[in-house]
């Protein structure tokens, strides 16, 4: 068979590309039609943006011209209102006046601590009265005779005792055997000890520690600093700060300030310097004179809204020549940490002559002088290294560590806390207690970042009765429950991993102030200082904005429950979110009964998103209008016993409210 002819296919391949041209332009066809679609769609969809945007711009002029006719009405009732202020600011006035003059006629000898000429004529006058009668005499020489003796240790022969009271420890240490063997020594009951090197161990030397529990060092530093001016605010909205000194007589002599009655609008906010005053005396009146001194420093700006403790982060520092700058690292910067616990002064001194008995007599050189330091490392010899002291302390139970604390060293000579001349540091937490090294007696103090439960994860506040609320705050590492009822604050509760703890502190009634340094004494510290946003990641608000915002809320507190808003954080400078929910039960307040609302310190409104929504909107929720002052906008939604509860809620409960949101700052801390 031959080779078969080949088909021809020249007409399927025309055919072919007819087709292909068809689909083309068909594709086109379809590609054209659905781009004009999506034109008409879009300019549709445009136009339907636009007609929604204009009637919702007639939509807010007609609230903003309703608001407008309203505002003037809405302010006096406003202003009726906030005269539970100055009601709340005349009590205490006359609280501490009445105070001071049960102080003047009970004619007792005690200086009036507020005063600081009265505070320096005690301590002179004390310190000058050499009046002894005598059997004090006698006790005395008793005292001197016996005072090695008493004290010995039967297994060492050394002396040690243990002197105690609710402001000071008093170790001592006497090396009488100047044995090698005996140079480590711990106290009974306070785990307080130390190991000497060997040269000190064969020597004359007494240790002494004196624990006291309070911080009366610290202020020398706050005396010697200059305080950076603030930026003035430009508004006269902010009127002169509320001080909650209606606690008990004690805070009320403490805290005696002359407050000048203000109006809301004549409200100022001047340009103030802070300082401290310090006392220096024996540790029994430096107990007392110490809490003055921090009241000084908290509450210098008499006729401020916002207390120094609470400064806006928007009055930022001038920057000057004459600002000392903190350059050295071993040196504590005190704005962020904070001695906890109290302080130690650990002295070697030279062991005094001591007893000796001649025949039937007790025999015993007295010096003029008083007892003298040891000097460690010797002075002839600065330049040979010795061997370091090392020191145990035991860390007081009413105080929270949350994390490893900073020990330092206080330089009397530049009066601040360093860091350097400690080495080897051992934490021991089931113990309680920490072993450092020392090259020389020093005083010592254990620092706590003012900040380590700042920011807050969320806050809460709620009615739970009558002139009663409950103010929560999610810390970082703990849970802290505070009650309010009247004038007075209670630590309910601090929750740590499930566990309470501060049991000494809680059921204990106080005023704000009080409670304040509790908690901060005690290293529970929710208080942000004026230059804490300088260290912690704030959530920064507009001062007028914060301010007013603290004040509605205490007003209204009585009948509604608030809380923290995820929302917030979005908002801007300008504006605060939070949770709303009438509340007049005591129970919990639901989820589902929360709204939200935003205020920017002239108008609020109710928010159409929720906590569970995608993204931040300042849409209004629907029918509902915006109002001057949360107080109206509360109004529109809120039970005629809900108002009835805010309008007779009692000054002196709706000021403590409001202390405690201005100290603890939840809108810009949280």
């Amino acid at each position: 068979m031959g080779p078969k002819k080949q088909k021809k296919s020249g007409g399927k391949n025309k055919v072919g590309k007819a087709e292909k041209l068809r689909l083309q332009k068909e594709e086109e066809e379809r590609r054209l039609q659905e781009e004009e679609e999506a034109r008409l769609q879009a300019e549709q969809e445009e136009a339907a943006r636009l007609e929604k945007e204009r009637i919702e711009r007639e939509r807010m002029k007609k609230l903003e011209a309703k608001d407008q006719e309203r505002r003037e009405d809405e302010l006096a009732e406003l202003n009726s209102l906030q005269e539970k202020f100055v009601c709340a600011q005349r009590w205490k006035t006359e609280y501490r006046a009445y105070t001071k003059w049960e102080h003047y006629i009970a004619c007792d000898g005690s200086p009036d601590p507020t005063v600081l000429q009265e505070i320096n004529t005690f301590m002179n006058l004390w310190r000058e009265d050499q009046n002894e009668d005598i059997q004090f005499v006698m006790e005395k020489g008793e005292q001197v005779l016996n005072s090695a003796i008493m004290y010995e240790d039967s297994d060492t022969g050394n002396m040690q005792t243990v002197i105690k009271d609710k402001n000071v420890t008093f170790c001592i240490w006497a090396n009488l055997k100047k044995k090698v063997r005996f140079k480590n020594h711990v106290f009974c009951d306070t785990h307080h000890g130390f190991d000497l090197p060997k040269s000190l161990a064969v020597s004359s030397i007494a240790v002494r520690i004196l624990h006291t529990h309070y911080d009366h060092v610290s202020p020398l530093w706050l005396q010697c600093q200059r305080v950076p001016r603030l930026e003035v605010l430009d508004s006269q909205e902010l009127t002169q700060h509320s001080q909650d000194n209606a606690g008990e007589p004690e805070e009320e002599e403490k805290e005696a300030k002359e407050e000048p009655n203000v109006t809301a609008e004549e409200e100022t906010l001047p340009d103030e310097r802070n300082s401290a005053i310090s006392f220096r005396g024996n540790t029994n009146s430096i107990a007392d004179t110490n809490e003055v001194t921090e009241e000084e420093t908290e509450k210098k700006s008499e006729n401020l809204e916002v207390t120094p403790e609470v400064q806006i982060p928007q009055m930022e520092e001038k920057t000057s020549e004459e600002e000392e700058m903190i350059t050295d690292e071993s040196t504590v910067d005190l704005q962020q940490f904070v001695p906890v616990g109290g302080v130690y002064r650990i002295d070697g001194l030279q062991l005094p002559p001591q007893v000796q008995q001649i025949n039937s007599w007790c025999v015993v050189e007295l010096l003029d002088g008083g007892l003298e330091a040891y000097p460690y490392p010797p002075q002839e010899s600065e330049d040979t290294p010795h061997p370091p002291i090392q020191i145990t302390l035991g860390l007081p139970d009413s105080v929270i560590y949350w994390k490893e604390p900073m020990i330092a060293r206080w330089d009397p000579a530049g009066k601040q806390w360093r860091t350097d001349g400690i080495s080897n540091i051992t934490y021991e937490t089931q113990e309680g207690n920490i072993t450092f090294e020392i090259d020389a007696f020093y005083t010592i103090a254990f620092l706590q970042d003012i900040h380590l439960n700042m920011p807050y994860q969320a806050w809460e506040l709620r009615p739970t009765s009558t002139d009663e609320a409950v103010f929560v705050i999610t810390a970082v590492f703990a849970e802290v429950q505070i009650q309010i009822k009247g004038n007075q604050c209670m630590l309910a509760a601090v929750v740590v991993e499930e566990k309470n703890v501060l049991s000494h502190l809680i059921g204990k009634w106080m005023c704000p102030v009080t409670l304040r340094r509790a908690l901060k004494k005690c290293g529970l510290n929710i208080f942000p200082e004026e230059y804490s946003y300088k260290y912690v990641c704030v959530n920064q608000k507009a001062p007028i904005t914060e301010f007013r915002a603290y004040r509605q809320i205490a007003l209204v507190a009585s009948a509604f429950a608030f809380g923290w808003s995820k929302w917030n954080l979005e908002s801007g400078q300008d504006q605060v979110v939070f949770k709303v929910s009438e509340h007049l039960k005591a129970d919990f307040v639901k989820d589902e009964d929360w709204s939200l609302y935003m205020f920017n310190g002239q108008r609020a409104q109710k928010l159409k998103i929720t906590e569970a929504s995608e993204a931040f909107s300042m849409e209004l929720e629907e029918d509902t209008e915006f109002h001057s002052t949360l107080y109206h906008m509360l109004k529109d939604f809120a039970s005629k016993e809900a108002i009835d509860k805010v309008n007779t809620a009692n000054f002196l409960f709706v000021d403590a409210v409001y202390q405690l949101l201005l100290a603890t700052r939840v809108l810009m801390y949280s």
